[in-house]
């Protein structure tokens, strides 16, 4: 973007050359997932942040799968030329996923799962790292109960699926067009989504669960399931209000910057696929050109998965 505004805000640009430095490589972009966060970079959101970057063009994309083409001097890795990788990406300005050529620290890129397309690992290192963060910072241990909001979501399908290898009970919402769906992560427990999902998760856990992964955005209404002394994790930075601060209640907002180069939980992320314990959704390859396209059907709703930009 040259300007924010609504999708036909995105459109092609130029820009320079890039190469990998100390540290660094160089990716040939084949597919960019475009998620909500790209939206709001897009339309301005982030941009009245303290730390935003004021410069234009703004290019968004978190998460990215191509080929490495440079290895900068001295970079201490074992990827090489022609090695096909997917990668999290944290944008500030014109450094952002949605490009046909991006330079990363190497500690940000690990190969593709194996068997899997451009446009599935693309779709992979930001939601399933932010869903890793929060089951790591709540720490829950196997056999406590877990509620999910957004489960249907990519970044609550996630929560869902690690929260059962870490050996967690499951409790997710679901519309009733969801239901299979969300059963297939693993979900012990599916209770309909909506306005009547916090009773029903407290008349099946009347001292509330242990902690709740908040994909869904409920705040305050969603903390009433978690139990005296539990935790919650948010992605929007939500910190809690008096109520449930008062019951001890913990709030982790996670930002997925903070896991931006954990290597270790990236490729435990690859191998995890590999083994089918996570699984790539990609709801649609659009054109990187029809970009302005994917943000308006991703911003309409009912996506199921990742729409991803192919180059």
């Amino acid at each position: 973007m040259t300007e924010f505004g609504g999708p036909e805000a995105l459109h092609l640009l130029d820009v320079p050359e890039v190469h990998a430095g100390e540290g660094e490589v160089r990716l040939a972009v084949r597919a960019a997932a475009v998620n909500p966060t790209d939206t709001y970079a897009r339309n301005g959101t982030y941009a009245q942040h303290p730390k935003a970057p004021k410069e234009m063009p703004w290019i968004p994309g978190m998460d990215v799968a191509g080929v490495v083409d440079e290895v900068g001097p001295a970079t201490d890795t074992p990827l090489q030329v022609g090695d096909r990788v997917m990668a999290i990406v944290v944008p500030s300005g014109a450094h952002g996923g949605y490009r046909e050529q991006i330079v990363l620290p190497a500690a940000s890129v690990v190969p593709v799962p194996a068997g899997v397309s451009d446009a599935e690992a693309a779709s992979l290192p930001m939601n399933g790292l932010t869903a890793r963060l929060a089951l790591d910072r709540m720490g829950l241990a196997p056999g406590q109960v877990l509620a999910v909001t957004g489960a249907a979501g990519a970044f609550g399908g996630y929560v869902v699926q690690l929260a059962k290898v870490d050996g967690l009970v499951v409790v997710a919402d679901a519309s009733e067009a969801d239901r299979e769906l969300v059963r297939s992560f693993g979900a012990d427990v599916v209770l309909e989504r909506g306005a009547g999902w916090a009773d029903a998760v407290l008349d099946r856990y009347p001292g509330g669960v242990d902690g709740l992964a908040d994909g869904a955005l409920l705040g305050a209404e969603g903390a009433r399931v978690v139990r005296d002394g539990g935790v919650v994790t948010t992605v929007r930075g939500y910190r809690g209000e008096d109520d449930a601060l008062a019951r001890g209640v913990r709030f982790e907002p996670v930002f997925v910057r903070d896991y931006g180069q954990n290597t270790a939980a990236l490729d435990l992320l690859r191998q995890q696929a590999e083994r089918g314990e996570v699984t790539l959704r990609v709801a649609d390859e659009v054109p990187v050109a029809d970009a302005a396209a994917a943000h308006a059907r991703l911003e309409a709703g009912g996506v199921r998965g990742r729409l991803v930009l192919v180059f």
